[in-house]
């Protein structure tokens, strides 16, 4: 037996020569201009490319089918996506207006979880001549609800129920275009453990069919799409479309404007705003913020706009591991090599990246400020009570960090 034996040969030949052709095509954004032109950047382009590609399939097809539905963690120490934020854990699994779905869970400790379902994806972004963010985003928030508003036992243990008849508790209707479940989860100490979720359909009783060369032919133009597409619109994209991010010809500023904090945001459960920062060898950027209410997070991204090395690196910081200042203000210093600074933002030795902040439980704007300085003048700029620490806290802190977060996705 061989090539044109069976009657699908040739065009699944062909769906995955296109989908070889695509993956070529997205390869060659990894030296858009956007991208500064260092090798570390540029390798860490494909690094990007690669971590998306391990999961392009798993998307397009492993967990496509909305009848066999399964929660897919798109996130990871070694798999991100353009937007991610350190401290975050991100799911999703796709489902249909058509069924309904359980999921049973236990909930763990950590200070935040969020759970939407997402309607239809519009060509555009609606109001405007944007097109949509590449598959699987883009899609508009229909409903949601909060790890707080979820009902559970004495143990956490719950059910949560995804479209079908209406209960009066633990549910989240549907619409005819109602086509994937966000989750979302955001921890604030080191010692907060995840909270457990699995799907199924309500009357599942039949295996999964396997798939027919018709769906693996849709699921390489899916996967294909998909990697070009993540390639194509981080970050442009977000400059373009999000409100709260800064300008990227003004670099090392939060916008004056953050209002990322509309209906949809609402649903999301959080505001937002973003920063381009670029940094000379010898320069350092103090980011301040006064201290106000609520949960948030600042968290450090490539120029692809996907989370740094949050397993290995401090480039993330939240209340409970933040140090905040006698004059009630944090500071945050991103410097390239490690200054004694509690609050240091590693940039992990790239010229330029991107720095965002979330707020999860207060829909207040903060207030920040920036100064560009020289690095060996940093002390000189901070307030005598800056919380220092030394080179062996500095290691108790990065391993306690890689253990917390290897908890939280039981690696």
């Amino acid at each position: 037996m061989a090539y044109g034996d069976a009657p699908d040969d040739a065009p699944l030949a062909s769906a995955w020569e296109q989908f070889c052709d695509n993956l070529k095509a997205a390869g060659a954004s990894a030296f858009k201009d956007a991208n500064p032109a260092n090798p570390l950047q540029r390798a860490d382009a494909f690094r990007f490319l690669t971590q998306s590609l391990g999961q392009a399939f798993d998307l397009a097809l492993e967990t496509k089918d909305p009848a066999f539905p399964q929660i897919h963690a798109f996130t990871t120490p070694t798999m991100k996506l353009g937007g991610d934020v350190a401290d975050f854990t991100y799911r999703q699994a796709w489902i249909d207006g058509a069924h309904a779905y359980r999921i049973t869970g236990r909930k763990g400790t950590a200070r935040w979880l969020n759970v939407t379902v997402q309607g239809p994806r519009p060509e555009t972004i609606p109001g405007t001549d944007w097109p949509s963010l590449h598959e699987p985003f883009g899609d508009i928030p229909e409903c949601n609800i909060l790890g707080s508003q979820i009902e559970a036992d004495a143990d956490g243990n719950f059910e949560l129920f995804i479209g079908g008849e209406a209960r009066e508790r633990n549910w989240l209707p549907t619409t005819p275009g109602s086509r994937k479940l966000f989750i979302r989860e955001a921890f604030d100490g080191w010692d907060e453990t995840p909270s457990t979720l699995t799907i199924e359909r309500v009357g599942m009783a039949e295996p999964r069919p396997l798939p027919s060369p018709a769906r693996m032919i849709e699921a390489m133009d899916w996967a294909g799409t998909f990697v070009t597409g993540l390639m194509r619109d981080w970050p442009e994209h977000s400059w373009m479309t999000s409100r709260g991010v800064c300008d990227p010809q003004a670099l090392n500023q939060f916008p004056a404007d953050k209002t990322a904090n509309d209906k949809s945001d609402a649903k999301r459960g959080r505001m937002a705003a973003h920063m381009v920062w670029r940094l000379e060898p010898h320069q350092t950027l103090i980011v301040e913020m006064d201290m106000h209410p609520g949960f948030w997070i600042f968290g450090m991204g490539g120029a692809f706009v996907g989370s740094m090395d949050f397993l290995h690196r401090p480039v993330s910081y939240t209340p409970a591991r933040t140090r905040v200042d006698g004059d009630g203000v944090v500071r945050l210093v991103l410097s390239h090599d490690d200054p004694g600074v509690h609050n240091w933002l590693d940039t992990q030795g790239f010229s330029g990246g991107n720095l965002t902040y979330r707020n999860l439980l207060t829909q207040d704007p903060a207030s920040f400020r920036t100064r560009l300085i020289d690095r060996a003048d940093l002390m000189d700029h901070l307030p005598a009570d800056t919380a220092m620490v030394t080179p062996e806290e500095r290691q108790a802190m990065l391993l306690e960090r890689y253990r917390s977060i290897k908890r939280r996705y039981g690696i």
